[in-house]
């Protein structure tokens, strides 16, 4: 036999359940590393959506020596040759467009959502 649902109990288990939602705190979000390939003198991809606390890493695969330096110099990987790698970690108010300071033409840009 079915047992019907009282009303008071529905909306008992309704309270406590918009109770468990409020209460319960939300997870952070693990960072994440995005990586941009420095291949045939371009960054790939050109564009890079991230988030503050993300790192994005350029991984040359060149023979040429390249940089990831923001447009107004406020970071900068440093020279990164064939093979290794260069890090920024995103913050709030960094700069999003960069440039590689060997190579000017080659040109870059993180999007923070």
């Amino acid at each position: 036999m079915e047992k019907s649902l009282s009303r008071r109990k529905v909306i008992c288990a309704v309270a406590a359940s918009a109770v468990a939602l409020t209460t319960t705190p939300l997870r952070a979000r693990e960072p994440i590393v995005h990586d941009v390939a420095i291949k045939a003198f371009t960054f790939e991809p050109g564009l890079v959506q991230v988030q503050v606390g993300d790192t994005v890493r350029w991984t040359n695969n060149d023979l040429a020596p390249h940089t990831a330096t923001a447009d107004a110099f406020g970071w900068d990987t440093e020279e990164i040759t064939k093979g290794e790698v260069g890090e920024i970690a995103v913050t709030e108010d960094m700069e999003t467009s960069y440039f590689c300071a060997f190579h000017p033409h080659m040109k870059g840009l993180i999007e923070i959502l």
